[in-house]
């Protein structure tokens, strides 16, 4: 599969990496050439502008800071629909680090709202960079899941491929609605890891939880 990365920070690292080990054609555009040439050629990818990332991929992956993200998507065209017909990975986070809440309640919505056209998936933001760069992809002897929110078929079908290129098992979590709840959901872990807790300890199997 042809991956545009919008993005040349942790989580283009680590996603894009894995992907290019795992055979997909990845394509890494920064605002910096530079760091997306030196990100290129340590994972093994392509390189290019941001325009170039959004115009390569079958798919196209969205890893750059909640607050950058607007401007990226603004400076590719998704406003005209440049990224129109195309599934595109929120993996965002817009956490306040002051005291562990949502900055922006609904990232996923508001990405959706500035790339009109194009499948918007939320996938990949329940763990940070080190996960993804982890070989295999499981813990306590299962698969890591995945959950994803989106609202269209063939978009969610490719990511979960990628999401299985990565040894985990993809979540259908519902439409996009929900991916508020999935941003919630990383906050909410975020506050618990950093007190010292296990949040895998937090829910109970699902025979016992009804």
């Amino acid at each position: 599969m042809r991956i545009g990365i919008l993005g040349s920070g942790r989580m283009a690292d680590a996603l894009g990496g894995r992907w290019a080990q795992a055979g997909h054609e990845v394509l890494v555009g920064g605002r910096s050439p530079e760091r997306a040439k030196e990100l290129a050629l340590r994972i093994g990818s392509q390189h290019g502008t941001l325009q170039d990332a959004a115009e390569f991929g079958e798919v196209t992956l969205l890893a750059v800071s909640a607050e950058a993200a607007d401007g990226v998507l603004r400076t590719v065209g998704a406003p005209d629909g440049s990224l129109a017909g195309r599934p595109l990975i929120d993996c965002t986070n817009s956490v306040d680090q002051r005291d562990l809440t949502l900055a922006e309640p609904a990232m996923a919505e508001r990405i959706s709202e500035l790339s009109p056209g194009a499948a918007v998936v939320k996938a990949f933001n329940l763990a940070a960079d080190p996960v993804w760069r982890s070989t295999p992809q499981t813990f306590e002897g299962r698969p890591l899941g995945v959950p994803l929110c989106g609202d269209d078929e063939a978009a969610l079908v490719k990511v979960e491929e990628l999401v299985r290129a990565l040894g985990g098992e993809p979540v259908r979590a519902g439409g996009l609605a929900r991916a508020r709840l999935l941003e919630a959901t990383a906050a909410f872990a975020i506050g618990i890891w950093f007190g010292g807790g296990d949040t895998r300890a937090l829910f109970p199997p699902l025979a016992h939880a009804f």
